[in-house]
């Protein structure tokens, strides 16, 4: 579990992968040994699996974004479903979900037309029985994976 220093440890991580202990000390008010030691800590647990970068979809040129319902036929089962959205590149994120659909997937494409063909794709997969497309206008809220503390 983590306290309230390690939640501003790791929001200022969030924010900058690339923040020194001095400067994420400097704004949780910790000397730069003592967040080094906190990071260990949290990495050993677990809690932070790794240090990344967050592109901007738009300037690779991925400007079209769509949530895709994927409604399956029968009892898929969700390794199924994995080994078959983890072939695209296009797929962001996928996950099963309660309800009348059985698989969510968040899809990054360059347009419509090529959004069109992943989603054609998807669909021609053998335990889909159909599909549901809504695409994003404007993304309004994008948080990192920190839990406010």
């Amino acid at each position: 579990m983590t306290d309230p220093l390690d939640a501003a440890i790791l929001r200022v991580l969030a924010a900058d992968a690339r923040a020194t202990y001095a400067q994420i000390g400097a704004q949780v008010a910790l000397s730069a040994p003592a967040v080094k030691r906190r990071v260990d800590r949290m990495r050993d647990d677990g809690v932070i699996r790794g240090f990344t970068v967050r592109l901007d979809p738009a300037a690779l040129g991925w400007q079209t974004e769509a949530f895709v319902e994927i409604y399956c036929q029968g009892s898929t089962s969700p390794a199924t479903m994995r080994a078959a959205v983890e072939q695209y590149p296009e797929v962001v994120t996928a996950s099963t979900v309660t309800g009348d659909v059985d698989l969510v997937v968040q899809v990054r494409a360059r347009d419509m037309r090529h959004l069109e063909q992943v989603v054609e794709r998807l669909a021609a997969e053998p335990f889909v029985s159909r599909t549901r497309s809504t695409v994003v206008l404007s993304a309004l809220v994008r948080r990192p994976d920190v839990t406010p503390l």
